[in-house]
């Protein structure tokens, strides 16, 4: 069984049906995606769906994303928030207003099962963003740092630059895990990136709200499979700008 971790596909259905073709999934890998489903193409609702189906035939672990705690805030009260729709929102209302309510409600249950994490048997862990206390995620006081942490990144890449190769030295809240696998904060808005580690931190958010690629990795071989960049999937179209 592999496990593949995906990062943020922001409603680029085209882009995951892409990887997940390249990568030639099958059963009995494990998927695991670290968030952001919507906000940023036209096809949030194909997008969930998608995924909601995928569930049903593939195991899939589906973690929680900041926008796609924008979206179910909205879906469930309908109280606009200038900040979202001007963050990749918009594009997700719209394909919103298009569906019955039924859908809603569907895609709401769908938000609300989200996991904040995920750590596996070899003490690695998955989540969106990051957090802030030292002991661990279990720790953690304020779970919306889960998926809205910018911190832990930058933390990882200012010790990754400090430590020669090879040093394991890591800070504390580093140390707690062999591994961490986040999105959350684009490599790259502009073009084509990579995956990247910074200490024991992998970065997959390669910008597929933006005009980089969606990215699917393999955890034990970190092989890397990646869309097209997705902009050029979606013409005339926007994105996150």
């Amino acid at each position: 069984m592999r496990k593949l971790v995906i990062g943020d596909i922001h409603s680029g259905l085209r882009a995951l049906e892409q990887v997940l073709q390249k990568a030639e999934v099958n059963h009995e890998d494990l998927l695991i995606f670290l968030g952001d489903y919507v906000d940023g193409w036209s096809e949030a609702v194909e997008t969930v769906d998608y995924l909601i189906q995928l569930k049903k035939t593939h195991n899939c672990i589906f973690i929680r994303g900041n926008h796609d705690e924008l979206c179910k805030d909205w879906l469930k009260n309908q109280i606009e928030n200038p900040t979202w729709l001007a963050h990749g929102g918009e594009a997700t209302r719209q394909s919103y207003l298009k569906v019955d309510k039924r859908t809603w409600e569907t895609h709401i249950d769908f938000y609300e099962s989200l996991q904040n994490y995920y750590l596996d048997d070899e003490n690695r862990l998955f989540l969106h963003a990051g957090f802030t206390n030292l002991k661990g995620v279990e720790y953690e006081y304020f779970k919306e740092y889960f998926y809205w942490d910018r911190t832990l990144w930058e933390l990882a890449q200012t010790v990754g630059n400090r430590l020669a190769p090879g040093d394991t030295n890591y800070p504390k809240r580093l140390a707690n895990y062999n591994e961490i696998f986040i999105g959350h904060t684009p490599i790259s808005k502009t073009g084509m990136a990579e995956p990247k580690k910074a200490a024991n931190v992998w970065n997959v958010d390669t910008g597929a709200a933006f005009k980089g690629p969606l990215t699917m990795m393999d955890v034990e071989t970190k092989e890397f499979w990646q869309s097209d960049p997705v902009h050029t999937q979606y013409s005339g179209e926007r994105g996150r700008n």
